[in-house]
């Protein structure tokens, strides 16, 4: 696309060289740009866009859009605008011919909860036959391809690429995490959406946003976005049972489908019986009413696939179709993971690492009754360190033995997260284990006939993050190993 058309929409754009340049692709990474690309001077916490001119331009680069007055080189057209990362947004958007206009786009928020929902919404609509792509933190797929998340939300340069490559592989609905991050940072601008699900605010990334009502507030963004008008129908799907949803009904235009526990949700579970074969509820709707019976464990769960059933209600489906479809989901990587080898113990991985997931899952397990809780946790570096005491209270009060260990330290000093974590703890049912594969093992090791082990935390992810290495370490796997030395394999 030409320059000129790339920044009609845009109020303030002065152009010096040539306007009518063609523009083969816009990022504001030097490291991805090829000939003829669009390189966008974007500042971050401790790098500056501005910086990397050169070698944007010794890769390819035929337009850089700057925010202040830099030395110009000879060839080479620049764009300066008052917001580089606003104007990002709109000339993202038009290079991709706005995909999302094209698009049913149903954008999940929440602090637990996104992964799991976004996979049950797609699990729905592709069983109601709607090509479906989804983007998260596990993974982005949509039909003919997939690949391994690198964020939550991508930025805009590589969002609504991924949008057009939906469109062109003729999918109807795309399905996508929202992060708190994406929202204050307006990763998502230029986005046009036509659900916007809540699934719950409790304490994270206040390393990031300082306070729970900053916190709360990036998240509202999304049901604000949602537009002011009633020519396409717009809906936002609320957990009831969180407080904070009274603050986004009043955020957003949109049709409100609410769905909890409680008697005020319109999308209700009532009868919930949770075993370790799964979970019963009844699912009243406005529709109508029927009986669920699902392998999913916890009443988490139950609150994720009522989030899941109240977004597609709208599309379509009956209650026939949803309760098929429900009883035929078999789990998300990483999220209440049974790992199971034939050991007469339950070993459980889970992506818990907030205190109210924590709490959820370490709950959930305790329902089932075991003859021992074990629990392998720890918490990340560089994050929200007013969480770590927290976390350790939840899992001391819930597990009778707990394995405090490494997540990703990062830049940190492992031990002095795990300070951080049990500096206070009077009880003794805990041990400190910096390494965390040490720490798996050893709970292993030491589970009993009838016990069942919660290794939370990293559940999905493969990687571990010590200084600044990313290293190869998944928490099944070295279950599973640990297993295999103790004699117990589903091959044996």
């Amino acid at each position: 696309m030409k320059l000129i058309e790339l920044i009609k929409p845009l109020l303030f754009a002065k152009v010096t060289g040539n306007a009518e340049v063609e523009v083969t692709g816009i990022h504001n990474d030097g490291r991805v740009v090829e000939e003829g690309f669009m390189f966008v001077c974007t500042k971050g916490a401790s790098m500056d866009g501005h910086d990397y001119i050169p070698q944007a331009i010794e890769r390819g680069a035929k337009v850089i859009v700057v925010e202040r007055e830099v030395e110009a080189v000879a060839g080479i057209t620049y764009v300066h605008v008052p917001s580089t990362t606003r104007a990002a947004s709109v000339m993202v958007d038009r290079f991709y011919n706005s995909p999302t206009s094209k698009l049913k786009l149903i954008g999940v928020t929440g602090t637990n909860g996104k992964t799991t929902t976004t996979n049950l919404i797609e699990h729905l609509l592709t069983y109601h036959q709607h090509a479906t792509g989804v983007i998260g933190t596990i993974e982005i797929r949509y039909p003919g391809f997939q690949e391994e998340a690198k964020l939550t939300t991508p930025l805009c340069y590589d969002l609504q690429h991924y949008f057009y490559d939906m469109v062109e592989a003729g999918v109807e609905y795309g399905v996508m995490e929202v992060s708190s991050h994406a929202l204050h940072l307006g990763r998502v601008h230029g986005c046009q959406f036509k659900t916007a699900v809540f699934t719950n605010l409790t304490q994270d990334h206040l390393d990031y946003h300082e306070t729970m009502d900053a916190y709360a507030q990036a998240k509202s963004l999304l049901f604000a976005q949602l537009g002011n008008t009633y020519e396409q129908p717009k809906y936002a799907v609320l957990n009831v049972d969180d407080p904070w949803s009274e603050a986004y009904a009043h955020v957003t235009s949109a049709q409100l489908i609410t769905y909890g526990l409680s008697d005020q949700a319109l999308v209700r579970a009532t009868n919930i019986n949770i075993t370790a074969a799964g979970t019963s509820f009844t699912l009243e709707t406005p529709i109508g009413s029927t009986t669920i019976q699902t392998s999913l464990i916890g009443k988490f769960n139950v609150y994720n696939m009522l989030a899941a059933i109240s977004t597609v209600l709208p599309e379509g489906m009956t209650l026939a179709q949803v309760k098929e479809a429900i009883e035929g989901v078999k789990g998300v990587a990483g999220r209440f993971e049974a790992v199971q080898q034939g050991q007469p113990f339950a070993v459980v991985v889970d992506y818990a690492h907030t205190p109210d997931s924590l709490e959820n899952v370490l709950t959930t397990a305790r329902q089932l009754e075991p003859r021992k809780l074990l629990c392998v946790v720890g918490c990340g570096g560089d994050r929200d360190r007013t969480k770590r005491p927290i976390m350790a209270d939840i899992a001391m009060n819930l597990a009778d033995q707990v394995y405090f260990t490494s997540d990703n330290p990062r830049t940190e000093d492992p031990a002095a997260i795990l300070k951080d974590m049990t500096g206070h703890l009077t009880a003794e049912h805990y041990s400190t284990i910096e390494d965390r594969k040490e720490a798996i093992e050893r709970a292993i090791a030491e589970a009993s006939e009838g016990d069942i082990i919660v290794i939370a935390g990293k559940g999905h992810e493969n990687y571990q993050i010590i200084g600044t290495e990313k290293t190869h370490f998944d928490d099944k796997e070295v279950a599973c190993d640990k297993l295999a030395e103790l004699g117990f394999s589903l091959n044996a």
